[in-house]
């Protein structure tokens, strides 16, 4: 064989290794990237789909919703409104928790809605927070269950404290306020 032949061998066999290292790579680089993007709703997610595939795919379709949302941050006087209306439902849990715990769930829902999130239902509502508020979307899920338990008289006192606890940690990085320093630095100052 010339040189020229030998050349193209080794050409061709160079790309067809490139390619076989790009098709073993490129899906661990996409898990990668999808696990650090929506933590543990990665391991949920794949937990709960037929395939890891699959998985991985519900996970890239939410993120191509997402890019398509018109979210928008929250003006300070509406963040200032979100506050103190915010300051209310924890004031309301000690005479009314089960209303307090309604009214935390309506409030994290009308901070969605103003930030530009579809209302469609419950499960889509996860679905598109998973994107950007991947954190506390157990905390979500887990206050909206208490939530749900409430509405049929189901949940203790101490069940609707832990859920109004888990709705502020969603509702404090929706709205962009730290309820956690702010409360309690009042606290300490009283």
């Amino acid at each position: 064989m010339s040189s020229g032949v030998w050349i193209a061998v080794i050409v061709a066999a160079a790309v067809i290794v490139v390619l076989v290292i790009a098709a073993v790579l490129g899906p661990r680089r996409r898990s990668r990237r999808l696990r650090r993007r929506f933590g543990p709703e990665y391991d949920r997610t794949v937990e709960a789909a037929s395939n890891r595939k699959d998985a991985e795919q519900e996970l890239t379709d939410r993120e191509k919703r997402h890019e398509e949302l018109d979210l928008r941050d929250l003006s300070p006087e509406e963040k200032q409104r979100y506050d103190a209306a915010w300051t209310h439902i924890q004031e309301q849990f000690i005479d009314d928790p089960g209303g307090a715990l309604d009214a935390a769930d309506r409030l994290v829902t009308k901070a969605m809605t103003d930030r530009g999130y579809p209302n469609e239902n419950y499960d889509q509502q996860v679905a598109d927070l998973s994107v950007e508020h991947s954190r506390p979307l157990g905390r979500f899920r887990a206050a909206h269950e208490i939530a749900a338990r409430a509405g049929h008289g189901e949940a203790s006192t101490e069940d609707m404290r832990v859920a109004i606890v888990d709705y502020r940690e969603v509702f404090a990085e929706l709205v962009g306020v730290d309820h956690g320093d702010h409360h309690s630095t009042s606290h300490h100052q009283q």
